[in-house]
């Protein structure tokens, strides 16, 4: 027997953002309807919590190695890779505990397990429940993408949601993409005892700005991992003494790659099959759904937010959603995304971290812009802890406005999010420079890229005029 209920939202996917809009609506003392179809917690279960977890464990072993550069005697590391795999396992099993049935049903979220699609423009169907809601949010997510490669759907491989499941060490990694995913697993693996090969159709961290991405590669390759750039697959196969073999076009050559176990990290496409979203009037494309600056679809009665609309995948990007759309659903308050608030970070060693405009789009937006960098080198913490290599690189307009920060080295996730305040807010570089980091931390670096502006300036003639004449009045 069918059961139909009318709430004032509907909310469809319960990742990181899905849950955060229900709380927080519910707290208000209005009905919200939650439908998700696996797991509640999204990014909890597959993404970025079990991977920073084995991440964790990978540095851990790192660090072991490097404690004879410090004076420190140590043996050679040995790796439980099963017990790796329990204390990724752990650190999830205690997070999803905030978020069973019974925590949302106390908090006011109903809670329906089951898939749920679109038969009209504002009725949801989700297993034998009926939903009528005056608004809806789709928060479904993304799933990895698998390219199309000669021979690839003939053996076995893994995904960045499933390899960490794996109970025992591959042998030999092959990683197919060189994006933040795969080259965040690759130096895991290779820093827990696989031999790594990385594979990218074409360069690796493509999507960052050249400078900063060198860095990340550059120490990658120091750590023993084969990076492969502009090399297509012509074709994969089975081994007949077991493993993969890889046929690549690589330059003008062609060779070979072979390894135990594939890890496709090839990308993320948006969750939208199944959804009904025609029904709704929702349009949509195979790059996600198509949202305003407000992030509403096409039917005026339902929003989307996080990955379905074919944001880069982040989670706190969903939860960034999640607090915007608050305004419309509750208030009837305009809302308006601006990305360039919302930094992200990759979290390889040393991590990539960057927040607006990036070098190129800065000049294309602004013309002339302002550069300012540091280097991790004449940092007194990085010398302590021997983590020398990297910089910072901070953009502003010609008036000092930040318009765009990025950071590769070591706590760049730590150090970004003074620049995502600094974009935010829309402060100067005179504004920032009132900020007094502790010493020794990284966030001196920051800070001298900002002393360099003040250095800059007082190389130039007037300010030097000004100076050589007012000495002369004591």
């Amino acid at each position: 027997m069918v059961e139909r209920l009318k709430h004032d939202l509907c909310i469809v996917g319960a990742g990181s953002g899905g849950l955060a809009l229900a709380v927080a609506v519910a707290a208000t003392g209005l009905p919200v309807v939650l439908v998700e179809k696996n797991r509640i917690g999204g990014d909890l279960w597959t993404g970025s919590v079990p991977s920073k977890a084995f991440l964790a464990a990978a540095g851990h072993a790192d660090a072991i190695r490097r404690g004879p550069a410090f004076g420190i005697d140590t043996e050679s590391a040995e790796i439980d890779f099963k017990k790796v795999r329990q204390h990724v396992a752990g650190v999830v099993t205690s997070l999803a505990s905030n978020y069973t049935p019974e925590r949302l049903a106390a908090l006011g979220v109903r809670l329906v397990m089951a898939e749920g699609r679109f038969v009209d423009g504002r009725t949801l169907v989700a297993g034998d429940i009926e939903i009528r809601a005056r608004r809806f949010v789709i928060a479904t997510g993304a799933s990895p993408f698998v390219p199309q490669a000669p021979g690839l759907d003939d053996v076995e491989f893994f995904t960045p949601d499933n390899i960490l499941e794996h109970p025992r060490k591959p042998g030999h990694l092959v990683v197919i993409g060189g994006g933040a995913s795969g080259l965040e697993l690759a130096q895991a693996h290779r820093r827990l005892g696989s031999e790594v090969t990385v594979i990218e159709a074409y360069s690796a961290l493509g999507k960052e700005d050249p400078e900063m991405a060198a860095v990340v590669i550059k120490a990658l390759r120091e750590e023993g991992i084969v990076v492969l750039e502009n090399a297509k697959i012509q074709g994969v196969e089975k081994r007949s003494r077991g493993g993969v073999r890889i046929h690549l076009a690589a330059g003008a050559g062609q060779r070979t790659v072979d390894g135990s176990h594939i890890l496709v990290a090839a990308g993320r496409r948006p969750n939208v099959e199944g959804l009904g979203l025609d029904k709704a009037k929702v349009a949509h494309d195979r790059k996600g759904i198509k949202v305003s600056a407000g992030l509403r679809t096409t039917n005026r009665r339902i929003y989307a937010a996080g990955d379905v609309t074919g944001a880069r995948h982040h989670g706190h990007l969903a939860s960034y959603h999640a607090a915007l759309l608050l305004r419309p659903l509750l208030f009837r308050l305009p809302a308006r995304e601006d990305r360039a608030r919302v930094p992200y970070v990759i979290f390889t060693d040393p991590e990539l971290a960057h927040v607006g405009m990036s070098e190129d789009e800065a000049e294309a937006r602004h013309g002339r812009i302002h550069v300012y960098r540091w280097p991790y080198a004449e940092n007194e913490r990085a010398h302590a802890e021997r983590v020398t290599e990297g910089h910072i690189k901070i953009m502003t307009t010609r008036d000092g406005t930040v318009i765009g920060a990025s950071i590769a080295g070591a706590s760049a996730s730590e150090m970004i999010s003074l620049w995502a305040l600094a974009i935010g807010k829309e402060l100067k570089l005179a504004d920032v420079s009132a900020f007094m980091p502790a010493y020794p931390t990284y966030s001196e670096i920051g800070k001298r890229a900002i002393q360099a502006r003040t250095a800059n300036l007082a190389r130039r003639p007037d300010v030097r005029a000004l100076a050589s004449v007012l000495r002369w009045f004591g």
